[in-house]
């Protein structure tokens, strides 16, 4: 049972709790991590011990949730890589990198990115390579692409990778060629993963590296006020950085995490059965290793969206070029029911409207079998055919979306070169999804995209525009939806995409007491002001995990 007196007292604010019974409140008392009590049987609770912190009118409410990212990933290009907008021109890139390199050791490898998926013409030649090679003055090079399913290598990490003319494409990638059949050091897919081996060989990553990208990685969502996310393609590697992360009181989030059934783009091992053999050991407190994670087709601009109608013949694929899924039906059936056996549920990336129907038939056969409890995450979901927008919620079938893979911006311009208009234009079908029945939980695809905040996510849900700016126009503006719908998915309906809803999600009496001090009440402000809020304060379990360095206003009293 809960101490009858708080640890914890928040007095004098605007608190959104998210919670039926009390939706807003002046009032929360925190006991051992764990909200209390809310409102006025909150201030009985206050204790000679207690520490109040008076918020001074601030608005609070419960920690953002992040139902798609790549944290670890994110961390170790924070720690150890080269950091690149996407929105640079080739010149522009290739200065950087030089920068970049400049400050490494003779042998030193060039890894990080990103470079623009609509750069990939013009790096596909024998040109652009000479030009890395030269940027890079001679150092191994690897840089990933903007959605990180594509690399671009120069020539001494083909070299070093034994990559020539002759090596053939590895299943699910492609090793593009000039005209005289010679690598341009463009890697589709699995093309990719040839290299991460080689790299992985050669720079092995230490226990306390990988510890460091984890801790690194969650310290930057604290900083956007996201308090639980979803890792969308964890290795073994990552799940134990977690686990020790938590064993040692360090794991400050909820974190689920997703198993890789496959992998097409990071050269991961073990994959499958060789890592859910190790999902409980690292179970923790605070990390449920509780989902798989299948990657079913690639991303559009590269072709590898599977799709229902063709590409563009005119964007240089082939006549009835459509993509395809990485599994046949029958293995991703039997994926799927294999894990729902064990009460495994999956994160299914798809970005074509046929991989999105794959998944709902598969579903469907999971669902009339009696496999009620998984959940089943459709990751992006960018192009949903529209016989298919009801079954989402006929099935139980969560939209996973992630608003800056499709608001204009690099992303929604390249697609546009290789989709017909028509088609291309008609991204992310949110309000039909919602007034069909089905949940939407938000996520950022992070590092795919170039942060995790979730507040310029929620603006382009609202507004169907890009939040900075640099874009312009409106994307199929008939699928906004609201400013509340929009929070929603960042925080209660995620929650329960991710199994979490039980102690986390809401300032209910009883869940954990994980909540953020913004800078403004979303609900006060115009739209146009929601793109710039940000957490000015971060709390997890009762405990401030981040302090917006300027932060003067809150007044500690005991």
């Amino acid at each position: 049972m809960l101490r009858s007196e708080a640890g914890l007292l928040l007095v004098n604010g605007t608190i959104e709790t998210l919670d039926y019974g009390i939706p807003r409140t002046d009032a929360v008392a925190i006991v051992d991590g764990r909200v209390a009590a809310l409102g006025q049987e909150a201030l009985r609770l206050r204790g000679a011990g207690t520490e109040v912190v008076d918020l001074e009118g601030a608005y609070v409410m419960p920690g953002l949730f992040d139902v798609h990212n790549h944290f670890f990933l994110a961390g170790h290009m924070d720690l150890f890589e080269l950091d690149a907008p996407p929105t640079l021109d080739l010149t522009g890139l290739l200065e950087t990198i030089a920068d970049y390199a400049a400050g490494l050791p003779a042998d030193g490898w060039v890894i990080g990115g990103s470079w623009g998926s609509g750069l990939l013409g013009e790096i596909n030649t024998p040109e652009a390579l000479s030009r890395l090679d030269a940027a890079t003055g001679g150092r191994p090079a690897l840089l990933k692409d903007d959605s990180k399913h594509n690399r671009w290598a120069n020539s001494r990490a083909l070299e070093l990778a034994g990559i020539r003319a002759g090596t053939v494409d590895p299943d699910g990638g492609q090793i593009l060629r000039d005209a005289a059949g010679t690598p341009t050091g463009v890697l589709i897919e699995a093309g990719g993963v040839l290299i991460e081996r080689t790299l992985a060989e050669l720079r092995p990553m230490t226990p306390e590296a990988q510890s460091r990208a984890a801790a690194r990685g969650i310290e930057i969502l604290h900083s956007y006020g996201i308090t639980g996310f979803q890792d969308a393609a964890a290795s073994l590697q990552t799940m134990r950085a977690l686990k020790e992360l938590d064993d040692d009181g360090r794991l400050d989030a909820w974190v689920v995490t997703s198993m890789q059934a496959n992998d097409f783009i990071f050269g991961t091992t073990p994959l499958g059965e060789g890592i859910i053999d190790h999902r409980e050991e690292t179970r923790s407190e605070h990390h449920r290793p509780d989902f798989i994670k299948i990657f079913l087709d690639g991303v559009p601009p590269a072709g590898t969206g599977a799709f229902l109608e063709p590409y563009l013949e005119s964007a240089g694929f082939p006549k009835c070029h459509c993509g395809s899924t990485t599994m046949r039906p029958d293995e991703l059936e039997a994926w799927l029911f294999s894990t729902a056996k064990r009460g495994i549920s999956a994160k299914i990336h798809c970005t074509g409207d046929a991989s999105v129907r794959l998944v709902l038939d598969t579903v469907a056969k999971l669902r009339a079998a009696g496999f009620t409890s998984p959940r089943y995450h459709i990751a992006h979901g960018q192009f949903v055919h529209a016989d298919d927008i009801p079954r989402f919620a006929e099935l139980d079938v969560i939209a996973d979306i992630s608003p800056s893979l499709w608001f204009p911006g690099v992303i929604s311009e390249a697609i546009a070169t290789v989709l017909p208009a028509e088609r291309a234009s008609k991204m992310q079908p949110n309000r039909a999804l919602l007034d069909a029945g089905a949940r939407l939980a938000g996520g950022s695809d992070w590092p795919v995209s170039v942060s995790p905040n979730a507040w310029e996510a929620i603006y382009g849900l609202v507004t169907r525009q890009d939040p900075s700016g640099q874009f312009p126009g409106t994307l199929w503006p008939e699928q906004a939806i609201t400013l509340r719908e929009a929070i929603r998915a960042y925080t209660t309906d995620s929650a329960e995409a991710m199994g979490l809803a039980n102690v986390t999600g809401s300032l209910t009496p009883g869940k954990s007491a994980d909540f953020i001090v913004l800078s403004a009440d979303p609900y006060e402000i115009p739209i146009d002001g929601v793109r710039s809020l940000r957490a000015r304060q971060t709390w997890f379990a009762g405990r401030k995990v981040y302090d917006e360095a300027q932060l003067s206003s809150a007044v500690v009293t005991h």
